[in-house]
């Protein structure tokens, strides 16, 4: 048997983990919009909560499971999309009492470090809305991953946080019918590309 060069070892080896499905570099997915959900709750009169979504959303994850601090994130969210089942109450909220759509038609997240405990995932970045950046932690545990009916592979998180209107900014209706802490919620399946 001829013995086999060292490069063609390597090369076959390398092969041979891909293969198997051991994948050595970063991967890049898509958010899948249509399945996934950005939702809100705050407080209404101190005496109940009021939930809100929003319906357009796109973004990014690289994500290395060899090395999770190598893994990165960014989500843009269409401010003009809130929908909270009342179209008097949006228009509200998109007018520059709340969001001002018009002069800040996007919310952004953009990672600037991730450290993986488990299958919980801790992202940190800047999260801008309403023209004002803040530090932010979302914790992200993974759902699961696997193969889909068209051929596709994708994987899903899911988390919560909560923020404070009033730090970005938005300080309508503060101590009196509007609370100010917003818990936001994430859910979010995504697609290999």
């Amino acid at each position: 048997m001829r013995s086999l060069r060292f490069p063609t070892l390597v090369a076959l080896l390398l092969a041979g983990l891909t293969t198997s499905g051991s994948v050595l570099a970063a991967e890049t997915y898509e958010i899948d919009p249509v399945h996934s959900t950005i939702a809100f709750r705050i407080q209404h009169l101190g005496v109940a909560y009021t939930w809100g979504r929003f319906g357009a959303m796109s973004g990014q994850a690289v994500i290395d499971e060899q090395n999770p601090a190598a893994s990165s994130v960014q989500v843009e969210v269409k401010v003009e999309s809130i929908d909270t089942g009342d179209e008097k109450r949006d228009k509200h909220l998109r007018s520059p009492d709340f969001f001002d759509a018009k002069t800040f038609p996007v919310a952004r997240f953009t990672s600037t470090s991730v450290r993986r405990k488990g299958d919980v995932y801790e992202i940190t970045g800047t999260f801008e809305l309403h023209g004002v950046e803040k530090t932010i932690t979302l914790p992200l545990e993974r759902v699961g991953s696997g193969k889909d009916p068209w051929g596709g592979y994708r994987t899903g998180f899911s988390g919560r946080t909560t923020i404070r209107r009033s730090d970005f900014g938005m300080k309508w209706g503060l101590g009196g019918p509007v609370g100010d802490e917003v818990e936001l919620f994430f859910d979010l399946e995504l697609i290999r590309q």
